[in-house]
């Protein structure tokens, strides 16, 4: 500990003990820091049990208070916080300012634990003031206790509050009843708005409020230019103020005289509708800006009975959970959108005037706000990023793993610990594979099978089950191409069968196999190596492409259903990657291609992100093209296909059939600009 516990003599009227609950939290540290800069004063703690590194990580943040800092250990659970008769004893009469500041401060903690932390919390600390005899009881209230009043809520109003559609709102309301109710001794009540990091450092310790929107905003940067103008929807009112304010006129308003039994609204003057504070942490963010806000009044034609009613059916309540989850907001934080609630401040402002001490504009501290969350809370920063975590003693299948891409992502992923399970058709190409990863010090199991045969690829995953008891991730890399335009395929339909059979019935059949397992579990990937092809279709490969979008349509589904059961999907659009796969095409030989390594490298990205879709920029540019204009994209692609020919059908007089004269400087040029692209 930072101090040792003897008792301290009182040293006149000048000397004043502070008590404080929740000191440890993010308000509660700030209002310690500014309460130690009055002096020689001690500072009480509360500290539960179990958590003295929380108080030790307070002691280093005012190293020069040694000596003033001292936990008292309780509970907020416990009556009269859980203090020992010999820690009353002790500081009876000591305290001239007890601050409760202890708290549930998360809209996604469940009923009963808030109503524990905010309610009987707040009664347990109203009993520890009372038996310490202290001078001043400061409790830490919220607007929320304003519930969704329907105008403007000033700080005289208590019984006014309108309905309380959330926990957090009803035990802010209840626990504020308590002090004024049931607290004999002198208080003070203080409500803040919604508190946001530090104005000059833009420290917080969690994400709550307004940097729910973050995330949001930050996915909407990396999509799209900044110049974008966005339609968004106009609704609710939010009230921000930063933490240094809320610390800065709790300590001003506790020490000031007269104003015992008041109550201050800790607000900003300034109210934002949802759309300008969205703006103005785009702007901090760089974000594209919501140009077009709707308001949402233009939904008001439902009868406000029936959209209450339709509100609180389960399949709706389900579906508004999973669209707030999906965009990283709590359920609960529904409520705050429909939240028109304006606050009064004319005490607190009365009360502060000439101290100095105002709300800064949220403007000119949006952007310290948005760079600390970025650099420090941004989820993504928790999130790993290595191969190995992902991958480290967890089973992966990888069809096709004895050449080509599936060899090269099977020799990346069994260095980074997984341990690999492949399969193909050919023993020798995979007893190869087994010893190249193995030499290098990985594990490899080997099983030979036809996965187009629908059979043995059932008895090849009975067989990994049987082994290895379950299988994390699925790899569907072995595949079929034939390059052939439809012209020169009206009597070669067993070309479309057989790609299929491979290309989408394998991977189809063995994710059928694996996804009882993965959501028992509640874990699991299937990864499907598709093609480019899917998103700008290229000529002469219609039943390669076909077999692939039916693959993706079914990963595209799956993921829909399995989300909930943390099973993800990936599709790989893969572009031209030189393997044994392309070898006929003798243009190929001259065209910029990946190689295995790079391809692997969106495997690996794929792995670790576990997104939809993995994708290159060439990609990505051709599904935008074909999206936007696809008539003009077919006449692009059409001059392409005619300046080519197909590989088993060299024109008249040009060579003998199945083979192909050497590609033209047009036809090398072409190829050069089209990096990966199917033609």
């Amino acid at each position: 500990m930072c101090v040792n516990d003897a008792p301290q003599s009182i040293q006149g009227e000048t000397t004043v003990d502070y008590f404080v609950t929740g000191g440890t939290g993010f308000i509660g540290r700030f209002l310690v820091g500014k309460l130690l800069e009055r002096g020689d004063v001690t500072v009480h703690v509360l500290v539960r049990p179990g958590s003295g590194q929380r108080f030790e990580q307070l002691c280093a943040r005012h190293p020069s208070a040694a000596g003033r800092l001292r936990p008292v250990t309780g509970d907020l659970a416990q009556p009269r916080l859980g203090l020992t008769d010999a820690d009353v004893e002790r500081l009876r009469g000591r305290v001239g300012h007890f601050f409760h500041v202890g708290a549930i401060y998360d809209m996604e903690a469940s009923p009963v634990s808030q109503q524990a932390a905010n309610v009987d919390g707040t009664r347990h600390a109203v009993q520890c003031a009372e038996a310490l005899q202290a001078g001043g009881f400061h409790h830490v209230s919220s607007i929320a206790v304003a519930g969704m009043y329907d105008g403007t809520f000033s700080e005289d109003m208590f019984e006014e509050a309108g309905e309380l559609p959330h926990p957090y709102f009803q035990t802010k309301h209840d626990s504020e009843a308590v002090v004024r109710r049931e607290c004999k001794v002198p208080w003070r009540v203080y409500r803040p708005a919604s508190v946001v990091g530090h104005s000059q450092t833009g420290e917080i310790d969690k994400i709550d409020g307004p940097y729910y929107a973050f995330k949001v905003l930050q996915r909407i940067r990396r999509l799209l230019p900044q110049w974008f103008p966005l339609i968004g929807l106009e609704s609710g009112k939010f009230n921000i103020v930063p933490v240094d304010y809320v610390v800065a006129a709790m300590d001003y308003l506790a020490h000031a005289d007269g104003l015992d039994g008041e109550c201050f609204h800790l607000v900003n003057p300034e109210h934002y509708s949802s759309g300008e504070m969205l703006n103005i942490f785009a702007d901090a963010a760089h974000a594209p800006r919501f140009a077009l806000r709707l308001d949402s009044k233009v939904f008001s034609f439902m009868p406000s009975g029936l959209s209450a009613m339709l509100a609180k059916l389960p399949p709706v309540k389900r579906l508004m959970s999973s669209i707030m989850s999906g965009i990283g907001l709590p359920s609960g934080a529904g409520a705050l959108f429909n939240w028109n609630t304006r606050f009064e401040s004319r005490m607190t402002r009365k009360a502060l005037k000439g101290s100095g001490i105002e709300v800064p504009q949220l403007e000119t501290y949006a952007a310290r706000l948005w760079d600390y969350w970025e650099r420090n809370l941004d989820p993504d920063l928790f999130v790993d990023k290595s191969l190995e975590g992902n991958v480290r003693g967890k089973i992966v299948i990888i069809t096709g793993g004895g050449s080509g891409i599936g060899l090269a992502a099977a020799q990346r992923l069994a260095g980074a610990g997984a341990t690999i399970v492949i399969a193909g058709r050919t023993l020798e190409k995979l007893q190869e594979a087994k010893r190249s990863i193995e030499a290098a010090g990985g594990t490899c199991h080997i099983y030979q099978a036809d996965l187009a045969d629908l059979a043995a690829a059932d008895r090849f995953i009975d067989q990994v089950l049987a082994d290895h008891g379950h299988v994390d991730i699925l790899i569907n890399n072995a595949g079929r191409s034939i390059r052939r335009a439809v012209e020169h395929s009206y009597d070669r339909f067993h070309d479309y069968e057989r790609t299929i059979q491979i290309n989408y019935f394998a991977p189809l059949r063995l994710s059928l196999r694996v996804l009882p397992g993965m959501s028992a579990r509640r874990s699991g990937h299937i990864i499907n190596v598709s093609s480019m092809g899917v998103l700008g279709p290229p000529p002469r490969f219609s039943a390669y492409i076909a077999s692939k979008s039916a693959l993706e349509g079914f990963t595209r589904c799956a993921e829909v259903e399995y989300v909930n059961c943390n099973v993800h999907f990936t599709n790989i659009n893969m572009p031209l990657v030189r393997t044994p796969m392309i070898s006929p095409t003798k243009v190929y030989e001259y065209a910029p291609t990946l190689s295995p390594d790079e391809a692997t490298d969106l495997v690996v990205n794929a792995v670790i992100n576990k997104s939809s879709r993995v994708a290159t920029d060439v990609g990505r540019f051709m599904q935008v093209w074909n999206l936007l204009a696809p008539k003009t994209y077919a006449s692009s692609m059409n001059g392409i296909f005619r300046m080519f020919e197909d590989t088993l059908q060299a024109p008249a007089g040009k060579g003998a059939p199945g083979q192909l004269p050497e590609p033209t400087s047009e036809q090398v040029a072409i190829a050069s600009l089209m990096k990966g692209v199917h033609y």
